[in-house]
């Protein structure tokens, strides 16, 4: 990584994968922008699962954070459907995805580049619900991620998150064999980054079930509901085998 801290690794390879159509960086089209409008939508935290519509409630008049969340594909249908939207993210493109989708429908958006590893540069309290989906397997701790969640939100707010589980992990590029030992750190762990390098992963991060939902839970938050999805490709696939985790905690 020369002198390059892993953050601004990570964003310039995101912003190479928009360059080579990666599934996270499209935008959502203008016919998915109006059938929103008329309240038909679905939005992802992980691969393959939509997330269930009782997780948001009425979204009308709702001041909503798009932690992590840029590339114009959530928030223009939370925007369609009445909230006052910002998003955070540390890619450019990704940025720049949002406000194009924005000039070209004609709504305002608040964007906001950032590093989510960072204190989240929001007042106590300012939102109604974070939505973020899968992203922090590319930060070492997670926890601070959630304590900041906490902060930002109001009384009775809702936290939507997306999750890797660390599956995907321990195993070789085709997830045939089991290979790392975990927790996957390759900023401590030269074999495992090396593994990344090779196939043009940027630099991410394996997080247990007691960082992820412990974290959750130790920063004061109430798990709600949950949901396991796959990869949506691949063996681990093709096998059934969960490894993606979606997660509603409030804030009481």
């Amino acid at each position: 990584m020369n002198d390059k801290n892993y953050q601004d690794v990570n964003a310039e390879t995101i912003d190479r994968w928009i360059d080579e159509g990666w599934q996270w960086g499209i935008p959502v089209s203008h016919e998915t922008y109006e059938k929103a409008l008329m309240g038909e939508w679905d939005v992802y935290l992980t691969p393959t699962k939509p997330v269930p519509h009782a997780w948001f409630g009425d979204l009308k008049g709702k001041k909503v954070l798009g932690l992590a969340s840029g590339g114009g594909q959530q928030i223009p249908i939370f925007t369609a459907l009445g909230a006052d939207c910002t998003v955070l993210d540390y890619s450019e493109k990704q940025l720049a995805s949002e406000r194009a989708v924005a000039a070209r429908e004609g709504y305002s958006v608040r964007v906001v580049r950032a590093d989510m590893t960072k204190p989240l540069p929001f007042e106590d309290g300012e939102f109604d619900l974070i939505f973020h989906p899968v992203s922090n397997c590319y930060v070492r701790e997670v926890r601070p991620i959630w304590r900041e969640c906490f902060r930002v939100l109001k009384n009775g707010g809702a936290l939507i998150a997306g999750m890797d589980h660390y599956i995907n992990y321990m195993v070789d590029s085709d997830e045939e064999r089991i290979v790392n030992r975990l927790p996957f750190d390759p900023l401590s762990n030269p074999d495992q980054m090396r593994q990344l390098e090779e196939d043009d992963a940027g630099v991410q991060f394996s997080h247990s079930l007691a960082e992820q939902i412990g974290g959750q839970l130790e920063a004061g938050f109430l798990l709600t509901d949950l949901y396991e999805d796959v990869n949506g490709e691949g063996r681990l696939h093709e096998l059934n085998i969960p490894t993606f985790l979606a997660t509603r905690a409030i804030k009481q």
